[in-house]
């Protein structure tokens, strides 16, 4: 239900962003300037989450973050220039990275527990609950103003969390179990080449969340610029790519269970790679659609193994390393494909997606004794 909450709200600002844009007076060099508020919130708290679930818990945190959250997502609307939307979305940002870190923390515990490969099962539930929250969004948007619509969700956000907040303080959090990368998982002494195994997992998180953001801003501009799609057909490509990634995370523990972690990494690396040629070189907009969602099957469970890989070696030190780095490649994404836009095409952009996901594939075959470090 964290997970779940955690997309659905996310997803609930982003489509108000053009509201709060006209609402602000914000050009759209101004804008991209506060949206960075988001991230440079999220990075910043990232790290200290980390340590402030090492301290007091795991849950406890998941469910201050379960309050925050909610709280923080009406004040964009309240805001009317570009400075105070960038200076609340501090605010956002630092509760929305809070939340990512502290709830992977309960589920790499929970994954531990039950001794079974479930990571992907909760960041499928991460993936419906944007679906959703995008969805009800669009179709509340004319209707609602900016200022009502947020505030419904803070109201559905701090409902969720009073019924499923007193679920987790009813259990402490699990103790870190032994690992072999010495002493406790969570332990702040980890061996030098633990540290590089989670650093390197981090690596595949971002190569992963870079296709993600990339598909998310500049998917549906390539369908309409490049390959003259109907705006609807356009505006179905990322959709579409969510809803392969959620089926993707849905299936995602019998693949691990299957094939294992190594294998399942190389795969969806492999695959992803492949969908996103297709996606970024076809010369039809179905063919492209078709690309875009074997891309997201490939990328849906990277993301998941990495993070989850990462706090079996570190506790919630390893989940907020490897949450920041694969943060960071969702960030570098955009910008990126922007410049490159600029000096090639924008096809020939989309193209570092793949490039990416066969690192990822390359870094998870590379990380196959990771087990044993």
């Amino acid at each position: 239900m964290f997970f779940a909450l955690d997309g659905f709200l996310f997803a609930g600002w982003v489509v108000r962003i053009p509201a709060i844009k006209l609402q602000t007076g914000a050009s759209a060099s101004t804008l991209g300037l506060a949206l960075l508020g988001v991230s440079a919130g999220a990075v910043i708290t990232m790290m200290l989450t980390g340590r402030l679930c090492r301290r007091f818990g795991s849950h406890p945190v998941t469910v201050v973050c379960g309050v925050l959250l909610p709280l923080s997502i009406a004040l964009p609307a309240q805001t009317h220039s570009a400075l105070s939307l960038g200076l609340v979305l501090l605010v956002f940002g630092a509760a929305y990275g809070g939340m990512n870190v502290a709830m992977n923390s309960a589920a790499v515990d929970l994954v531990a527990a039950l001794r079974r490969p479930v990571m992907p099962s909760f960041h499928a539930a991460f993936s419906l609950g944007g679906m959703i929250g995008a969805g009800l969004g669009g179709l509340v948007a004319g209707g609602l103003s900016p200022s009502a619509h947020l505030l419904s969700l803070t109201a559905i956000g701090l409902l969720v969390t009073a019924f499923m907040g007193p679920v987790l303080l009813r259990y402490p959090s699990l103790k870190p179990a032994p690992t072999a990368a010495g002493g406790k998982a969570g332990s702040q002494r980890l061996t030098g080449r633990a540290r590089r195994v989670v650093i390197l997992f981090g690596v595949i998180a971002l190569c992963t969340a870079y296709g993600e953001g990339a598909l998310a801003d500049w998917g549906a501009l390539h369908l309409e610029q490049d390959l003259h799609a109907h705006p609807g057909v356009a505006a179905a490509g990322y959709s579409l790519f969510a809803l392969a990634m959620t089926a993707g995370r849905l299936t995602g523990t019998a693949l691990l269970e299957r094939l294992g972690q190594t294998r399942t990494l190389v795969a969806g690396g492999t695959t992803a790679a492949a969908g996103m040629l297709l996606g970024s070189l076809a010369p039809t907009s179905w063919l492209a659609l078709l690309g875009f969602a074997v891309t997201g099957l490939g990328l849906a469970n990277i993301f998941p193994v990495a993070v989850g890989r990462a706090g079996e070696l570190a506790g919630p030190g390893g989940v907020a390393a490897a949450s920041t780095l694969g943060y960071g490649g969702m960030l570098l994404g955009p910008p990126a494909i922007g410049f490159l836009t600029d000096w090639f095409s924008l096809p020939v952009a989309l193209t570092t997606v793949a490039v990416l996901a066969l690192a990822a594939a390359a870094l998870g075959y590379g990380a196959r004794n990771a087990a044993h470090t």
